[in-house]
């Protein structure tokens, strides 16, 4: 299904944001999920479902000076 990923369109196989993380090779560490605006707790990852067309902002902290 296609979903826009940090600004960039993307064709993905995963149904969740778990499985979307897993697919992207972003395990571990930390971040963040907005889909279509609406932050996504860690905890929800599993649960959460995704739909074609959906808007995803993956996030990382930095820290700076």
């Amino acid at each position: 299904m296609l979903v826009t990923i940090n600004g960039e369109q993307r064709d993905v196989a995963a149904s969740s944001v778990a499985a979307l993380m897993s697919e992207l090779d972003c395990t571990g560490g930390h971040y963040a999920v907005a889909i279509n605006y609406d932050v996504v707790p860690r905890g929800k990852w599993d649960e959460t479902p995704l739909a074609a067309g959906d808007e995803i902002e993956i996030l990382t902290p930095r820290q700076g000076g």
